[in-house]
């Protein structure tokens, strides 16, 4: 008897233990894609955050007041003295260092400047700006021109943001990420610095005031009887 021996079909294909070890290894990769979690060269690296691109910043800025003067003037008008009392307002809630009152030499003006500077440093110190904190200073002016104003100034810490207008971008071809523009939020971040009282609470908040000892009282002894706890006026009131 002949011994039965296998014989391979022609239709078999060949085995190929370096293409499963691929396969494998193609799907282990898979695999560990998907638990690292977000890649860090996608979007979210891209800040899109306008309080990113325009922060508020607290630092030391020079306010300045411009004060016109005509060549003839030797009083300060109704309008020049409420504008130097709003700028002695700023100056009391702001700072407390030195207010430069700066003055023309040269020009056509120069003469009404010095009589009118005597007036204005009277008028800031009825404001309440002590008379030492005010320094007189000159600045060389043209003879002929535009009337040189009277300049004064005071440095303060401040909130700022900015500056806004800046337009880097082309919004007619970058719009395929569907990303905000650069200019974006400038605006309301530079309002927000403009409208805060004191830059300070942006950096910390100011301490509670004492409660009122009585009123609460009043308003526990309501609230446990079962009276209203709101409080009425009167139409004189």
């Amino acid at each position: 008897m002949r011994p039965i021996t296998k014989t391979r079909s022609p239709f078999a294909s060949p085995a190929r233990p370096g293409l499963k070890t691929s396969a494998a290894l193609m799907l282990a990769l898979m695999l560990t894609g998907c638990g690292t979690g977000r890649d860090g060269m996608t979007t979210g690296a891209i800040s899109d955050d306008y309080r990113a691109r325009h922060p508020i910043v607290v630092t030391d800025v020079e306010h300045n007041l411009d004060l016109p003067v005509a060549p003839g003037e030797s009083k300060l008008t109704i309008g020049m003295a409420d504008t130097l009392t709003g700028f002695a307002q700023d100056y009391r809630n702001a700072s407390t260092g030195y207010v430069q009152l700066m003055l023309p030499r040269g020009s056509a003006n120069s003469q009404a400047a010095a009589t009118l500077a005597r007036q204005i440093r009277q008028h800031l110190v009825a404001k309440g700006i002590a008379s030492p904190k005010i320094i007189e200073r000159y600045y060389q002016a043209n003879a002929s021109g535009d009337a040189a104003p009277i300049r004064l100034s005071y440095m303060a810490t401040t909130a700022v943001a900015g500056p806004c207008g800046q337009w880097p971008e082309d919004l007619a071809n970058d719009t395929m990420d569907n990303r905000n523009w650069h200019n974006f939020g400038c605006a309301s971040q530079a309002n927000l610095a403009a409208q805060v009282a004191s830059p300070t609470d942006l950096i910390r908040p100011r301490g509670m005031t004492p409660i009122d000892a009585e009123r609460r009282s009043t308003v526990i002894s309501d609230f446990q009887s079962g009276t209203d706890t709101s409080t009425t006026s009167s139409s004189s009131d």
